[in-house]
């Protein structure tokens, strides 16, 4: 198979876990007998200082033209000084704008072998965890209408608009649907329909869209029972959908939960399955160029790529098994080394994940 894939390294320890991630994928390419053509392009801070731009138009143009998206993290206190404008997120905003990435897909996954990295009792995550946010990412109260106004005592207040339209709520639930029949067939429906006319309209929408998947076993749970159903019982979810603001809270709950950010990768997808793949960690600029960032969460989100965006689901299970193998023979990155584990560097864990790829 044929596929284009735009590769943005980033800033601080991005382009050190995305040399790790490239090799894996480089034999993935071999073995399955794949061509993926690598386009490398800048943006971000690198951007910046080589182009004076955070997002050149070449780069939107590469990724435009990609089949998929892998994105290393931007930013870091180099640039803190620019203006908003020319600061290096610009880039991922409008890469999600220009690409129009309206789902975010983050997983929560917590490896048996890390489980006592989990805030929570042992007993809740004993058997380790897998949990699907389905995020809607450019509706909701934060692109609603909004304002300050005076009132008649000339006290100030303010309002935000919590709106979404009926083909908003059908394409993400869409995107869940198709998600939650790639995993257990579960899926839990996330609003707020008790009190706001909008979550009606939510659930409404996603009813009438499972009809079109019959296999798909559709639940609803108002969301702050869902935040505490999390830290009671996050084994009971598989794919979870939700409105913006829901979610932004609900993936970052979920996400602490398997204890490191180092872990967690990360998907922004469009109506076709076209994807912008990143880890959710920052880009540590006080560790790059120190061979100790953790690579695991790039490598996922590679993995995610294979199986989201290109239905490689035999590809993508092999480096989600050898990652997993790798943690149960006690390999660590500083990040989540504990006593009586291996600490290794960035480049020797993408090196036994390489491996360990080979001998399964």
């Amino acid at each position: 198979m044929y596929k284009k894939i735009a590769v943005i390294p980033g800033d601080g320890i991005g382009p050190e876990v995305m040399q790790q991630t490239l090799a894996i994928l480089e034999y993935v390419e071999k073995v399955f007998g794949h061509q993926f053509e690598i386009n490398e392009c800048l943006a971000g801070g690198a951007a910046i200082d080589q182009e004076g731009v955070p997002l050149p138009p070449k780069t939107l143009e590469t990724c435009k033209d990609a089949d998929a998206v892998l994105l290393g993290a931007l930013g870091g206190p180099k640039w803190d000084h620019l203006d908003g404008q020319k600061r290096p997120e610009k880039a991922l905003l409008g890469l999600r704008k220009e690409l129009e990435l309206f789902a975010n897909l983050r997983p929560a996954i917590l490896f048996p072998a890390l489980s006592d990295s989990c805030p929570l009792k042992p007993s809740i995550v004993e058997n380790g965890l897998d949990v699907m946010v389905v995020r809607e990412l450019t509706g909701g109260i934060y692109f609603g209408k909004q304002g300050t106004i005076i009132d008649g005592d000339g006290k100030e207040a303010a309002y935000d608009t919590m709106f979404y339209h009926e083909d908003e709520v059908r394409r993400i639930a869409k995107i869940a649907f198709e998600m939650a029949l790639k995993r257990n067939k579960k899926l839990m429906s996330v609003d707020k329909a008790n009190v706001l006319e909008n979550s009606r309209l939510w659930r409404k929408i996603v009813v009438e869209e499972a009809v079109n998947y019959p296999d798909v076993t559709l639940d609803h749970m108002y969301v702050d029972n869902a935040a505490m159903q999390l830290v009671r019982n996050p084994g009971q979810f598989d794919v979870i959908v939700t409105g913006n603001m829901f979610g932004d809270i609900l993936s970052d709950e979920v996400s602490m939960i398997t204890g490191s950010i180092g872990m967690l990768p990360s998907a922004s997808l469009s109506a076709d399955q076209k994807g912008m793949y990143e880890p959710i960690h920052g880009s540590a600029p006080d560790i790059a160029g120190e061979n100790k960032a953790n690579p695991l969460a790039m490598i996922l989100s590679c993995a995610m790529m294979l199986r989201t965006s290109f239905d490689m689901m035999q590809e993508a299970n092999l480096i989600e098994n050898a990652v997993e193998e790798v943690l149960n023979k006690g390999y660590r990155t500083a990040d989540i080394y504990s006593e009586g584990t291996k600490m290794v560097s960035t480049e020797e864990m993408g090196q036994v994940v390489l491996h360990t790829m080979k001998t399964m």
